[in-house]
């Protein structure tokens, strides 16, 4: 059984870590992210396709690469299949990223997963790559990649 603390652990790590006020949670599922990282007063928007979701900020479909860039860092937790856009999409934006993986999208196991991320994010420019381990049971290792302070100031909105 997963950790009901997830979210929340998350949260508070992204929010202690990043001084990003919007953000995209990729493959967000209901939108339980959303919702603690809302609580910690950040303005999220939650991409998946699912029908049922939580009275959150909530995109019903699928992220792609050519999503207009209204955030200032990416997240995932567990984003499955959409892990590696979220890498792709932070690189071609310059934007910090943060994923919990879990399943591959190639049949690989946890840790070769977690290091071929690593080394994705290494490819796409990031010169900054970490892994953090949340404080929980499970598949708990954040990776994450940045590309220093100036990619946390926050963004201008739209125009």
């Amino acid at each position: 059984m997963a950790d009901k603390r997830r979210f929340d652990l998350f949260a508070q790590f992204l929010v202690e870590r990043f001084t990003a006020p919007r953000i995209f949670d990729i493959a967000g599922g209901q939108g339980r992210l959303n919702e603690a990282l809302s609580r910690l007063g950040r303005t999220v928007t939650t991409f998946d396709s699912r029908h049922k979701h939580l009275p959150v900020r909530y995109e019903q479909r699928m992220f792609t690469l050519d999503e207009p860039c209204e955030c200032d860092l990416l997240v995932g937790m567990h984003p499955d299949g959409a892990t590696r856009i979220i890498i792709e999409y932070a690189a071609k934006h310059r934007l910090p990223f943060a994923v919990v993986p879990c399943c591959s999208d190639n049949g690989m196991p946890y840790n070769p997963w977690r290091r071929f991320l690593a080394d994705l994010a290494r490819e796409q420019g990031f010169p900054s790559v970490e892994e953090h381990a949340l404080p929980m049971d499970g598949r708990a290792r954040i990776v994450l990649g940045d590309f220093g302070p100036s990619a946390r100031q926050p963004r201008a909105g739209p125009q």
